[in-house]
């Protein structure tokens, strides 16, 4: 069998002074020297690198990540070093712990009719942002198509998530999840919560299909896993990610309660209880007329799937709203939802997923 092997070339004026810095400070192991007799080249590895000290090349010193369960300990504190022929190092945690940034409070509108075009983004899919300020980084709710259908371009990955939701509005899309046996079939109306890091790859979407998908929060790493073969070989429904259930609630059958909002019905997605109260996900129809409310929850985001209505809000201009359209309301903003119309239904994304909701008339 043929081996291959890459290494990354760093200049050095001096391999005298280097060779101490990148093995007894970084840990790395020394491979090669040559020659012998003034030694001008090393070859050094470890923790995923092969570098090449190489003196008198060409390149600039760069920068050396190293991420490590103990970035206290490694380097005897130091957090950021420079290696004698000027190698920026940064030592980091493995794993870092999920920073949820404090919800910068804002009433949000986000119309299909003023977007700016769609952009290309993870595996050929076309991304429209559905909150451009994304709350000071709390959220982000994106429209996302696949105009044309077939197999998707996709690997075996996960997100480093708080919570994170796929609805789809439009088409179908086919996905595989870890423990949840083998693809599953996402149709309009339904919808995934995808727990923290659960291991999940798209592998075939329909013609035009679109979801909407909210992240938690807005910059959160996806990241390959090369080594997991999905589907796995035991189904465990009742397996938790960080506290939180995989969900595939479907939309066919569901019952129809009153909503939180007088005036409109609701069914429920479940995700509420799959979450322990993280976040919530409701359908809602018109069924009646609707009085001016406000909320006392942290994130409200809403997307019109069809129909319209007038988006009415205290110190604001009037919005008639219609299908592809997304606004978020803050706490303690008052509003109501005029004049729907028959076929209106929208998805409203709460956080937490109960909402205490005050109707003031």
């Amino acid at each position: 069998m043929n081996e291959t092997r890459a290494e990354m070339r760093l200049p050095t004026p001096d391999l005298r002074e280097d060779l101490p810095f990148f093995t007894k400070v970084l840990k790395l192991r020394l491979d090669m020297i040559y020659p012998a007799d003034n030694p001008e080249v090393a070859v050094l590895s470890g923790h995923g690198l092969r570098i090449r000290l190489q003196k008198g090349a060409a390149e600039a010193p760069g920068t050396l990540r190293i991420l490590t369960d103990d970035p206290d300990g490694f380097a005897g504190g130091q957090r950021l070093l420079t290696a004698p022929n000027g190698t920026r190092v940064e030592i980091d945690a493995l794993n870092p712990p999920l920073h949820l940034p404090t919800t910068e409070h804002a009433f949000v509108v986000r119309r299909l009719a003023d977007q700016a075009p769609w952009v290309i983004g993870r595996a050929g899919m076309h991304y429209r942002d559905l909150i451009p300020s994304r709350l000071g980084g709390s959220i982000i709710a994106s429209h996302i198509r696949i105009p044309d259908g077939g197999p998707v371009p996709d690997m075996v990955h996960f997100h480093k998530v708080g919570f994170q939701l796929i609805f789809c509005i439009k088409g179908w899309v086919d996905v595989v999840y870890e423990d949840q046996g083998p693809k599953i079939r996402l149709t309009a109306g339904d919808c995934f919560i995808q727990p923290p890091e659960i291991r999940h790859r798209v592998l075939e979407a329909s013609d035009g299909i679109e979801v909407i998908e909210i992240g938690v929060p807005a910059e959160h790493v996806t990241q390959i896993d090369h080594d997991m073969v999905l589907p796995t070989p035991d189904v465990r429904p009742d397996r938790e990610w960080q506290g939180q259930r995989f969900v595939h609630n479907v939309a066919a059958g569901a019952a129809w309660q009153p909503f939180r909002i007088p005036g409109f019905v609701a069914r429920d997605t479940t995700i509420a209880d799959g979450t322990k109260g993280v976040a919530g996900v409701m359908v809602v129809r018109p069924d009646g007329v609707a009085p001016w409310t406000r909320h006392s929850g942290d994130i409200l985001f809403t997307f019109v799937m069809a129909g319209e209505m007038t988006l009415e809000g205290e110190g604001k201009n009037p919005f008639r709203l219609s299908a592809g359209d997304a606004f978020v309301i803050p706490p303690g903003m008052a509003t109501r939802y005029a004049d729907p119309t028959a076929d209106l239904e929208l998805l409203e994304v709460a956080l937490p997923g109960a909402v205490a909701t005050e109707v003031l008339g």
